[in-house]
């Protein structure tokens, strides 16, 4: 099978995800070139990617959408990569289209990669948070993005209360963030993108003995550190929310799926009906984007219908509490 990123590919036929290259850091005391300020930064994101997605919650939860504005690029990205369309999807992929980007224009977000550094060569990904008093990119990578809504930006937030990050779990919900991220939140990828047998099931394995792991540990708790609700929670949470309608089948993750865990559904369904979140999800992009972008995965392109899901129905978990 042709490797989408062959540079992200091993010879033993491995998936291995590139490193974030922009990581400047937003200061509120001066300390770094970029200073936190409402209206100077723009967030560009895909509601199909996960990644960029957990900073779309972040932003929603902190009430930063006054201070940091954002924009939705379109779910399917060719080999241009990812592009500013009309959100209604009615422009043919290759037509001429008006740019949907406000703040500068574009017409691929590669173009702001280009602007922050003029010989970047490898894949453009989601999320970026752009200074637009620099005019370039300051960070493209989710974890510190979120930890400077949750931080740095919280003069700027109407939820100025909301901690993501508590100081008593620090630790623990570090080595945690590590494994989620080794296991299932990249794991499902490096399922997905193996080139041969033998990755394939090594990473899809250890993914769902980290599911299984998952299920156990929220039979006792309602969310992953008891009832509060930390950014594990949010980063296990977009794995999860794509995992029956994309990761299941296109990625070859089907020893079980999601629905098949009630303490994993459960958890999911109790997240999702969280107020603002389900606004952060679209399951049409994430289908639209998965199975008609991977071609070496699904050649055809074809969408498919199901599953049926209904994240809002009454999940119980409350009584955990």
């Amino acid at each position: 099978m042709r490797a989408q990123f062959p540079v992200e590919q091993t010879e033993s036929g491995e998936f291995q995800r590139q490193e974030d290259a922009f990581r400047e850091w937003i200061s509120n005391d001066g300390s770094t070139p970029y200073l936190a300020e409402a209206g100077r930064y723009h967030l560009y994101v895909s509601l199909a990617c996960p990644w960029a997605s957990r900073t779309v919650i972040f932003r929603k939860l902190k009430r930063l959408e006054e201070a940091i504005g954002m924009t939705v690029l379109d779910p399917i990205r060719d080999d241009r990569g990812w592009a500013f369309r009309d959100p209604s999807g009615k422009i043919p992929l290759g037509a001429p289209f008006d740019s949907t980007d406000p703040v500068n224009g574009f017409h691929f977000l590669s173009e702001a990669y280009k602007a922050t550094d003029p010989d970047y060569e490898a894949r453009v990904t989601v999320p970026v948070l752009w200074d637009k008093q620099t005019k370039r990119i300051v960070n493209n990578c989710e974890d510190d993005i979120c930890r400077m809504f949750n931080d740095v930006f919280n003069d700027f937030a109407r939820n100025k209360d909301v901690d993501f990050f508590p100081k008593e779990t620090e630790a623990k919900h570090a080595k945690l963030c590590d494994l989620l991220y080794d296991k299932v939140n990249n794991g499902v990828y490096k399922a997905g993108f193996a080139t041969r047998q033998r990755p394939y099931e090594i990473a899809c394995s250890k993914l769902f003995e980290a599911l299984d792991e998952l299920e156990r540990r929220l039979s006792k708790n309602r969310y992953l550190f008891g009832n509060r609700i930390v950014e594990a929670d949010w980063q296990l949470f977009c794995t999860l929310v794509r995992f029956d309608a994309v990761y299941h089948g296109h990625f070859k993750c089907n020893l079980r799926r999601i629905i098949d865990y009630p303490n994993l559904q459960g958890y999911l369904m109790d997240l999702y009906q969280q107020p603002g979140i389900a606004d952060t999800v679209s399951i049409d992009h994430i289908k639209r984007h998965y199975y008609m972008t991977h071609t070496e995965i699904n050649p055809t392109r074809i969408v498919p219908l199901g599953p049926l899901i209904d994240l809002a129905a009454p999940h119980g978990r409350e009584k955990m509490s």
